[in-house]
Order: structure tokens, then sequence, then C-alpha cells
């Protein structure tokens, strides 16, 4: 038996590999389609092998053991078929246990999409990812540029010790000031820039970081639904 959990978690492990990486296209540079390939094949050789070890016990034994097998294949088979739908549930799930957080969804031209539910401020704010960290904003229309907050500057790793503070801005606060930078990466959800000129406001001058319109006017289109917020690539 402890053979059949390793083979399980083995399988497993595959499975959970071709729903991480089916955007990159390929698992250990293997073609997604190709993995899943010789996963099932696994599978079907997994079956035989346990079959063939355990045909030597007692038979209500040996097909316990082959019902489970068959089990784990149609669950594991189903999943991979299914993986699209299982992300956007999840996704639809963690969109409304974490306030702010992107939830992909399809777009009619086959682009990348992503919706965004207004929080319980009355603003639409957003979960992104910054230089890999995630920063959540404000979605302000009425800011040119993506304002950082020093604190949130620091943490995606831009020295703010070391910027001039010497581009007028208005925040909540009133007017301050704010330095030019760059980050690395922004991105929302599947939606991803590279190389992205950005604003880091002076220390204690702003609370949250603003996305503004520098990112929103590089899409394809955004529009808002009522409570919700689509963004388009």
């Amino acid at each position: 038996m402890q053979f059949f959990w390793i083979l399980i978690a083995v399988l497993a492990a595959g499975l959970l590999l071709l729903i991480a990486n089916h955007d990159s296209g390929q698992v250990f540079g293997i073609e997604n389609d190709a993995f899943a390939s010789l996963l099932h094949m696994s599978l079907w050789l997994s079956v035989l092998v346990v079959g063939l070890v355990f045909s030597v016990r007692r038979r209500s034994a040996a097909m316990r053991n082959f019902a489970f097998w068959l089990i784990i294949l149609l669950v594991l088979t189903t999943g991979y078929q299914y993986r699209y739908e299982l992300q956007d549930m999840a996704s639809r799930l963690t969109a409304g246990l974490v306030p702010g957080s992107p939830m992909t969804i399809s777009s009619a031209t086959g682009g990348q999409a992503v919706m965004l539910d207004k929080s319980s401020n009355g603003h639409f704010e957003v979960r992104m990812q910054v230089n890999g960290t995630t920063v959540r904003a404000l979605v302000d229309t009425g800011a040119s540029a993506t304002v950082l907050s020093a604190a949130d500057a620091r943490r995606v790793g831009i020295a703010v010790e070391d910027l001039r503070f010497s581009v007028p801005v208005m925040t909540a606060n009133g007017r301050a000031h704010a330095a030019r930078a760059r980050v690395d990466t922004l991105a929302i959800g599947p939606i991803e820039r590279t190389q992205v000129p950005v604003l880091v406001a002076e220390p204690g001058r702003l609370e949250q970081t603003l996305l503004g319109m520098q990112f929103l006017s590089s899409l394809s289109g955004f529009e808002m639904r009522g409570d919700r917020l689509i963004l388009r690539d």
C-alpha cells in the first residue's frame, strides 16, 4: 500500500504541474499536450503494475485496489479536461474572499481580460504584482500615472532614499512631490507590462498606491459594469 500512495502522490503532482503551467505551455520543457499524454499513459501503466502486484493476493483485495485506481484515473483525467473551468472557479472564489483580487475571464477577442469587484469602500481596488511583490492599489482614472507609496516602493525593491522628489502631484492629503522611477514588471492577473515608468510619492504623503491612466491606457479597453470593472488587454 505504501507503493500505491507514492504513485498517487506522483501522479497528482503531475496533474498540478499541468494546471499550474497551462499558460506557459510547457512542463519541464515538455509541451503540455505531450506531458498530459505521458501522464495518461503512466496512469494506465500504474494500473497494470498494481494489478499484477496484487494478483497474488486475495481476489477481493486486488479488486478493491483496482477500483481505487479506476476512480483516481477518472478524477485526474476529468480534472485535466476541465482545468480551465476549475481555474476560473478558483479565481472567482479568491476574488470573493480577498478584496481586490483580479479574476481572469474570457475575452471575446481572444485576448487577456480580468474583472475587479468594487470594494466595500465604494472604490475599485486591485492586488497587482509589482516586481513579483503583491501591492494593493486604488484604481484612479483621475491619476495620469501609477503612483507608488514610499512603503510599497521599498517593498518592490526601489531605493527610495536615492530618489529626487521633484514632480508635483495631488494626493488625498493635498499637494505633494513625487520622484520618477521604473519597475521591471507590473501585472494584474495575466495582463503584464515590463519596464513600466512610475512615480514614487514622498514618504508619509500617500497611504495607498494608485493605479493610474498610464497603465490603463495601455490596455485595449476597460469598462465599468455596475459594481465591476473589466480590463481587457
